[in-house]
């Protein structure tokens, strides 16, 4: 856009897989389209993007250069930066500030902001995160095949992450952390499975030569592992839309926050949608990206809708002053 200050038919904040996607649809639309982001998406530190048919093992940053090129060719501002406060609403539209001061303005709003990862506060796990302490077998399973995996207990989903783990390798250790305590079926299921269980709190984990080597128990003793595993807490990026009356709420499997939408992304506020992760946290990359795909073809049609009101009130009209 050259013109100062325009108002787009969409403003999407967050430019990850999911906002990209959507860009990209609506720009097919020829709707006038922006896109905040900071350029900070939360896979970043993963080597690369699994279970994305024809873009396996791509790497996030490329992935996100890659959507962005795509979506300028439809027409969309890529606009680098953070949105730290949303008002407005469908009748005047909407209007998002950014860092640095500047104000965007549209008459559709779609959130696509993701997460954050709350990870227990154990040193080096952090720093490893996303390259040998993981989360999800599904996404970086088949890069730990063979090998000594850790899972660190965090909460009753621990028990089945080593489990489910199992299916990747047969050394397993679940370190209970002093947090976890399975059920007598449970541990009886661990054992069948061949899966170690190992009490004792978490100290620190043991890293050489930029390599994960081992999980350290309070008090000194060390087990030798390949990589971790560990269930984070998560929370809906939602801090600049709470001048919308827009907020998380606990999941119902106790494993974080996200934002309330209807099955095609509608949020309890008419004009604003969200999609990706920030709605639905279990969603991989291509299943946010396909969402927000979806999502943008009913903003369309809410667009089209109102345009056709619009068009209808001018029409009658017409014929109105014309008597025919």
């Amino acid at each position: 856009m050259t013109e100062q200050n325009p108002f787009y038919d969409v403003l999407v904040v967050g430019g990850g897989a999911a906002g990209l996607s959507a860009a990209l649809m609506l720009g097919r639309t020829r709707r006038r389209v922006a896109v905040v982001d900071s350029g900070e998406p939360r896979n970043a530190p993963a080597h690369g993007v699994h279970g994305f048919l024809s873009r396996d093992g791509i790497s996030p940053a490329e992935l996100l250069a890659t959507g962005r090129d795509q979506a300028r060719h439809y027409g969309a501002d890529i606009i680098n930066g953070t949105v730290v406060a949303a008002g407005g609403g469908v009748d005047q539209g909407f209007e998002v500030t950014l860092d640095d001061g500047r104000l965007l303005r549209g008459r559709r709003l779609l959130i696509t902001t993701g997460l954050v990862d709350e990870l227990p506060d154990i040193p080096g796990l952090r720093e490893r995160w996303g390259r040998d302490v993981l989360h999800c077998p599904f996404c970086h399973g088949w890069e730990v095949r063979d090998r000594a995996i850790g899972v660190l207990g965090t909460g009753p989903w621990s028990v089945h992450q080593a489990l489910l783990f199992r299916q990747w390798s047969s050394n397993i250790t679940l370190f209970l952390s002093d947090v976890v305590e399975p059920s007598e079926d449970e541990l009886e299921q661990l054992a069948a499975r061949g899966v170690k269980v190992v009490p004792g709190a978490v100290e620190t984990l043991r890293v050489h030569g930029d390599a994960l080597k081992a999980v350290v128990l309070a008090g000194g003793p060390e087990v030798a592992v390949d990589a971790v595993v560990v269930g984070t807490r998560v929370h809906a990026r939602l801090d600049a839309f709470s001048g919308l009356s827009l907020a998380a709420v606990p999941h119902p499997l106790g494993i974080g926050d996200y934002l309330e939408t209807d099955a095609e992304g509608a949020t309890s506020v008419p004009g604003v949608w969200a999609a990706g992760n920030v709605t639905d946290m279990r969603a991989q990359v291509l299943a946010s990206a396909a969402a927000a795909s979806w999502t943008a073809v009913i903003i369309n049609n809410s667009l089209m809708a109102e345009e056709m009101e619009h068009d209808l009130t001018a029409y009658r009209e017409s014929l109105a002053v014309t008597g025919a």
